[in-house]
């Protein structure tokens, strides 16, 4: 009969894998992670640094998103705002436009414009955690100021022309932020403040020219229809920015999902592992004291 002569070393190296294996199992049942470093599964730690770094970026997007969002609103609340301000500002134009008020009452009209002025300028000049949203890329300076140096007056535009993207995880951009100077400057019959200085001027004396007030106020309506045509931007905006964001946390969800089953420890199937390994044990160190207690000698287990 033919004996291994380093039975006893083989005997104990089996012992060692048997004792690696339960420390492994032991790890994975404590934590619940079956993944604990690298050389236990070389694939899926790769697909987990894979799946974390897509997590990280979709996380990143959210939070973005959850903060341009805001900003996004309180433009578009502003605009709804001067919009209701300048329909007034037309409103109290057109009935100072048709002949029968006093000069007295014509006065209380221009007054009434020069504080619908002040209000669309507080709102031109508004801002969301301390950037003004419609200064372009000037966010930290008031995009809009008033001379009262002339008659009519004159309202100065201290942003530039900057427009801000966010660019989705599908590599499609958002438009954040429409420029103070597209909005309310617009060009010829748009621009929202020349037309508010020239009416408050046409009524400032009590004396109305009808046909230059009239001409006036056809031109702040032109302006107050441009104005909601440019919100109009800002609102497609907010709609595919809030799907973008919808889209991108279920993403992350089924992701995250992804993750723990390729990480996380079936607990009962490493319970079943670890007793048949500590099993396993307990039978490699039996083998290994009768073996030793007979001085290493196989013979002597042979019958006589």
């Amino acid at each position: 009969m033919r004996v291994d002569p380093n039975y006893l070393t083989n005997l104990a190296s089996s012992l060692d894998q048997v004792q690696s294996n339960e420390q492994q199992l032991t790890e994975e049942l404590s934590s619940g992670v079956r993944v604990t470093s690298l050389s236990v599964d070389p694939l899926a730690s790769g697909e987990n640094v894979l799946l974390l770094n897509q997590i990280q970026q979709d996380d990143s997007f959210t939070q973005t998103s959850s903060l341009v969002t805001g900003q996004l609103q309180v433009a578009d609340s502003a605009l709804g705002s001067v919009v209701t301000q300048l329909t007034q500002a037309v409103s109290l134009a057109t009935s100072a436009n048709n002949g029968t008020m006093d000069a007295s009452d014509v006065q209380s009209v221009g007054n009434q414009l020069a504080g619908i002025l002040d209000e669309v300028v507080s709102l031109a000049n508004s801002s969301y955690q301390g950037q003004y949203i419609f200064a372009g890329g000037q966010t930290s300076t008031a995009p809009f100021s008033i001379s009262n140096a002339t008659s009519p007056a004159v309202t100065t535009y201290n942003g530039d022309n900057d427009v801000n993207y966010l660019e989705m995880p599908n590599g499609q951009k958002i438009q954040l932020n429409v420029p103070g100077s597209q909005i309310f400057l617009g060009s010829g019959t748009n621009n929202v403040f020349d037309a508010l200085n020239n009416l408050i001027a046409d009524y400032s004396s009590g004396t109305v020219n009808t046909q230059q007030a009239a001409s006036d106020t056809e031109a702040l309506n032109t302006a107050l229809n441009y104005l909601s045509q440019q919100r109009v931007t800002i609102d497609n905006s907010i709609t595919r920015l809030t799907a973008a964001s919808d889209s991108t946390s279920s993403e992350e969800t089924q992701l995250t999902a992804a993750q723990t089953n390729l990480m996380q420890a079936d607990v009962a199937q490493v319970s079943t592992q670890l007793s048949l390994a500590e099993t396993q044990q307990t039978a490699l160190e039996d083998v290994i004291a009768q073996l030793s207690s007979t001085q290493n000698d196989l013979f002597s287990k042979l019958p006589a």
